[in-house]
């Protein structure tokens, strides 16, 4: 294991960071992490690993090689990021979140602790509550061609999913969207609407959502929710 030290990061105790990886300028990198691992098939350092400049890496985090990460990534403790996945800049993962293979999440996005993510598409400036779950396989165990079958969900941007939330394969939430916590999402979810339940149902539309403080006309009168 090896890596170019660079005055320019800080890298804690018993870091291990294997061939192949470029870690950009300005990022801490805390005790305990590995950053680079092969995944099953693949040898050290047969797959690049990039992780963008200031990021955060939180101790015990684990990132196998093959993934592209932007600028400004953070994650909490005990984060497992598997293979083939594409992170944009200002990404931050919660503590004990796990992304499986082949995820795309774009800047802006926050996905807080407990997460569960595979083959899913995340757009830019998503909220995603603690103890969400997306599904990618709709027939589980071992069918051989569950990968060319619905996959995981996509979730189109600014869109805002509560706690504790479950998605089920191959379904869109579309731009501006926001889910109540608990719900279990078994549909196409409209841009601009809030769902909620089990199953998840027309709520209402954002536009007539109420600021219960006053503060505002309405939730989400703010950037990135408007220019």
């Amino acid at each position: 294991m090896n890596h170019e030290p660079s005055t320019m990061n800080q890298i804690g105790k018993n870091v291990t960071i294997y061939p192949n990886v470029k870690i950009g300028k300005g990022s801490v990198i805390y005790d305990n992490v590995v950053i680079g691992f092969p995944p099953r098939g693949h040898k050290e350092g047969d797959l690049k690993t990039i992780i963008g400049e200031s990021a955060c890496i939180r101790p015990f985090t684990t990132i196998y090689a093959g993934n592209v990460i932007g600028r400004k990534f953070s994650t909490g403790q005990g984060v497992s990021i598997r293979e083939n996945n594409i992170i944009g800049d200002d990404v931050s993962i919660g503590t004990n979140t796990v992304l499986e293979f082949s995820n795309k999440i774009e800047k802006g996005t926050r996905i807080h602790s407990l997460c569960f993510l595979e083959m899913t598409e995340i757009g830019e400036y998503v909220f995603i509550g603690p103890g969400t779950i997306f599904t990618d396989d709709p027939h589980p165990m071992g069918c051989p061609k569950y990968k060319e079958c619905l996959g995981g969900p996509k979730i189109k941007r600014l869109a805002k999913i509560g706690a504790g939330c479950v998605i089920l394969p191959g379904i869109t939430i579309g731009e501006n969207a926001l889910i109540g916590a608990g719900s279990i999402v078994v549909s196409d979810v409209p841009q601009n609407t809030v769902f909620a339940g089990t199953p998840a149902k027309f709520i209402k539309n954002i536009k007539d959502l109420k600021c219960k403080k006053g503060v505002f006309e309405r939730p989400y009168l703010w950037k990135p929710y408007i220019k």
